[in-house]
């Protein structure tokens, strides 16, 4: 939780961020399951439900390990937590005045039999999606496609895709036919650095891909959550049909118990650093600037510490609270001479305001009667928002796997 403590503070006592400092900062929470249970429902991928493997061990042994979220689901738990609610489009109170990116549409369409009409007054405040809750975040289509809304709730010429690759400086190669190739070069990474941090420094945390504009950023801050010692438990379950009309099944259920179940977090300082850099005295920094960074550091710790700060429900299932936690730089063995055993306490309010003054929430405009259109099949142009790259899959859980 927010306290007093300067956002800077624990970053520049430990050198986090100093050229020559640690490559990553790793956090380790040993987790219980809630009310002492032992049983607990991990993730379930496509085709292959749970994952439990065997882990080698030093003394030749091996060691069945669970998977119980993947980097993408952890991705999708520590953006939940940014949100004033589960099903809530509004910010933690924490983060008032953090940039994000939100796809608005109509309010009041008029739906008939001949089509669907938009009313030019209409105050276009239905909240379709989030960055903060898109899959792909600010790359998905729900807001690349659509239009930024001025001042005056009307949308703009061009699509927030065209204002991002202007802003980006990237270069547009045409192709011998219609096809269009974006080459970033060196120099508008700096800008496109800037850019993300400006609109949604969210996807600067966890990563972002821009297929059509070649641009990847990979995730700052990877989670991982994982059963050492795990053994099926298998269960079955009912379906019941009131009606009658139709069948009733039994159907088979797994669940998981373990010796340890641990959260991992690795805070990639390196790339972080990569963000920005100093070029000489009294000329300004390309990319980011050092109190930039240091806010990214601050909000990944805010993440960690509010995932981990109560009983947090990973899943139907599957409720964990953390019981004990070491924070260690790569340079440090494990479970010798960590950096502290709690996690260090962070003004997220204060990092925000003095980051982002304006506190800038982008408005993006998607109309309703496009929102509602068929998406068009795989292959063909404009196939719809939302079906962009394709970069992530929903597993059993609702939950992206990248």
């Amino acid at each position: 939780m927010a306290t007093d403590a300067h956002p800077p503070d624990f970053s520049t006592r430990h050198n986090l961020l100093d050229p020559n400092g640690p490559v990553c900062l790793i956090v380790q929470a040993q987790m219980g399951v809630a009310a002492g249970l032992d049983r607990f429902q991990p993730a379930g991928f496509p085709e292959i439900g749970h994952v439990i493997y065997p882990a080698p061990r030093t003394d030749g042994q091996s060691e069945k390990v669970c998977i119980v979220d993947s980097p993408a689901s952890m991705a999708n738990h520590l953006e939940q937590v940014c949100l004033a609610g589960g099903n809530d489009s509004h910010l933690h109170p924490d983060l008032a005045g953090l940039p994000y990116v939100k796809c608005v549409t109509d309010r009041d369409p008029t739906i008939n039999g001949s089509g669907i009409t938009l009313k030019p007054d209409d105050p276009r405040d239905r909240v379709v999606t989030t960055s903060l809750t898109e899959g792909n975040r600010i790359a998905s289509d729900y807001f690349l496609d659509a239009r930024r809304l001025d001042a005056g709730n009307q949308p703009e010429v061009a699509t927030f895709r065209e204002d991002l690759r202007t802003e980006f400086g990237i270069i547009i190669v045409k192709g011998k036919k219609k096809d269009v190739y974006f080459i970033p070069p060196e120099e508008a990474w700096w800008s496109i650095y800037r850019t993300l941090l400006k609109y949604d420094p969210n996807s600067l945390v966890h990563g972002v891909l821009f297929a059509k504009e070649q641009i990847k950023i990979s995730r700052v801050l990877t989670a991982h959550l994982e059963a050492f010692g795990a053994a099926r438990v298998g269960r079955s379950g009912v379906k019941f049909d009131r009606l009658g009309k139709t069948i009733q099944p039994i159907f088979a259920v797994d669940e998981e118990t373990a010796r340890e179940i641990r959260a991992t977090f690795i805070i990639d300082l390196a790339l972080l650093r990569s963000y920005g850099r100093e070029i000489a005295q009294g000329k300004p920094p390309l990319g980011l600037t050092q109190p930039q960074k240091e806010f990214l550091l601050t909000f990944a710790l805010w993440k960690i510490r509010e995932l981990l700060s109560r009983t947090f429900s990973y899943r139907s299932g599957c409720k964990l609270r953390a019981q004990r936690l070491s924070i260690r730089t790569d340079d440090q063995q494990e479970d010798r001479d960590p950096l502290t055993t709690e996690l260090p306490e962070v003004n997220i309010k204060s990092a925000i305001t003095a980051a982002f003054p304006s506190g800038q929430i982008t408005r993006v405009y998607y109309p309703y009667d496009q929102l509602v259109k068929p998406a068009k099949k795989p292959g063909k142009e404009d196939s719809g928002p939302g079906a962009d790259e394709g970069v992530e899959e929903e597993d059993d859980e609702g939950e992206s796997e990248e």
